[in-house]
């Protein structure tokens, strides 16, 4: 199955200059939580910003050229082929950037959401909008940071 995990603003914002807008310790422990033991699929862009590769997870990255990476990744140039590598697995996360969640929206079955309760203006990266109404939302806890407020949710496809 494929899951899309992100955290995301009233106006579906993502990022800022290839960072996170907000720092939620809390989000970032139920990221880890909710992603470890599974695949996670990301662009190469996604993968810079990450300190490293992703422990206890396998990591995938999704990029046009072929180019090395480090040790415990692999490489895909196209979603087809990544899409039957984690097939039989219970459950592969997508994590980003904003191309690829908008690229693997059509064949994702839940969409993990961290619903910041918060706008920001300047941000520069969104998630792709999406069909509210082909999902059924719960919502999983509700959380706060740094005096920001947001709720851990998550659409199934009905």
């Amino acid at each position: 199955m494929i899951s899309i995990i992100a955290c995301v603003g009233k106006n579906l914002e993502l990022g800022k200059n290839n960072d996170l807008i907000w720092h939620l310790p809390n989000d970032l422990k139920y990221f880890k939580k909710v992603t470890s033991e599974k695949t996670v699929v990301m662009g190469r862009r996604t993968f810079d910003s990450l300190p490293g590769v992703l422990p206890k997870r396998r990591n995938i990255v999704l990029q046009m050229k072929d180019e090395d990476l480090i040790d415990g990744v692999e490489i895909f140039n196209d979603i087809p082929s990544i899409l039957e590598a984690v097939k039989n697995e219970e459950e592969t996360f997508i994590i980003g950037g904003a191309s690829i969640y908008k690229q693997f929206l059509e064949y994702a079955e839940r969409l993990y959401l961290t619903e910041v309760d918060g706008e920001c203006p300047d941000a520069t990266v969104y998630f792709p909008k999406f069909e509210k109404k082909l999902f059924k939302k719960k919502i999983l806890g509700k959380n706060n940071d740094n005096g920001i407020n947001y709720n851990f949710c998550l659409y199934e496809r009905k």
